[in-house]
């Protein structure tokens, strides 16, 4: 089973980038999908969520309004539509998959697989 995070870069204050995760080895069609990132030298926060059918989202209140995730499960594929980018968003980036289990998808234990992370760096 695999992720495989891409989209990641260097972007200007104010600026876009999409992500995007591929899985492979196994569906995920019926589990949750996540997004967390990681600054240097502090803790993997939740960043978004979404359900298995897409019809609902979940985001930290820092990116609401700015960050839509969605996922086309024919493709087996996640993506996080970043916009209005900020300094403060520069972090390295992982997807996320959970099959079921007692934590919420809110917090990083809750998932069970995870890819390899893409940098985002937002200048300012």
């Amino acid at each position: 089973v695999q992720l495989q995070a891409s989209g990641g870069g260097l972007v200007q204050a104010g600026g876009s980038l999409r992500l995007s995760c591929a899985a492979s080895g196994r569906t995920f069609s019926t589990n949750i999908m996540g997004w967390f990132r990681q600054a240097p030298g502090k803790e993997r926060e939740f960043v978004a969520a979404v359900s298995w059918s897409g019809g609902s989202t979940y985001y930290a209140d820092s990116v609401k309004g700015r960050f839509t995730i969605s996922r086309d499960n024919a493709k087996n594929t996640v993506f996080l539509q970043m916009n209005s980018l900020k300094p403060e968003d520069t972090a390295v980036y992982y997807c996320a998959a959970r099959d079921w289990g007692p934590y919420s998808f809110y917090d990083y234990k809750g998932y069970d697989y995870w890819g390899q992370g893409t940098q985002v760096t937002v200048s300012s």
